[in-house]
């Protein structure tokens, strides 16, 4: 244990050293100012900073909006771990419904665009295991059912 937190000093010591190795002074004088090089010379050289610079107009969301904001509303109870809306991945930590006893936690992926029940993966867990499937059937319907309300809110049947 003593030497996997000093390995963990380490590693985090020499990170830090090299952070402040990528800071420059500027001409001014000013510390941990960074330049950058003109934007037409970091196109001329292919520098790593020609990704933040030219976005991919290729990269589209593919998720279902009313699927991913009906997740989250049905699932409020719930504190939110990480999202990735790129992906449609959604991972909560555990939660007691209102009213409930039990702590659940879920997991939801969006894998297509369009709103329907095909769209839509949710896995729930509870901390004595997985959770019968009648009951994930009852929060999917309960997902799906809410997206088709703020589809209908938003009035694009």
């Amino acid at each position: 244990m003593i030497i996997r937190t000093i390995l963990l000093l380490v590693a985090m010591t020499s990170l830090l050293s090299c952070g402040n190795s990528a800071t420059n002074t500027a001409s001014t004088g000013a510390p941990n100012a960074i330049q950058e090089p003109p934007r037409e010379e970091a196109l001329e050289s292919g520098s790593i900073w020609d990704v933040f610079n030219r976005p991919d107009p290729e990269v589209t969301v593919r998720v279902n909006k009313y699927i991913w904001y009906a997740s989250l509303d049905i699932l409020r109870f719930l504190p939110i771990e990480s999202v990735d809306p790129f992906t449609g991945i959604i991972v909560t930590g555990y939660g007691t419904p209102p009213g409930g006893s039990r702590s659940y936690r879920a997991t939801v992926h969006i894998v297509d665009p369009a709103l329907e029940a095909r769209s839509l993966r949710l896995s729930l867990h509870s901390r004595g295991g997985t959770v019968s499937a009648g009951t994930t059937r009852a929060v999917e319907d309960a997902i799906l059912a809410r997206a088709r309300q703020l589809r209908i809110a938003d009035g694009k049947l």
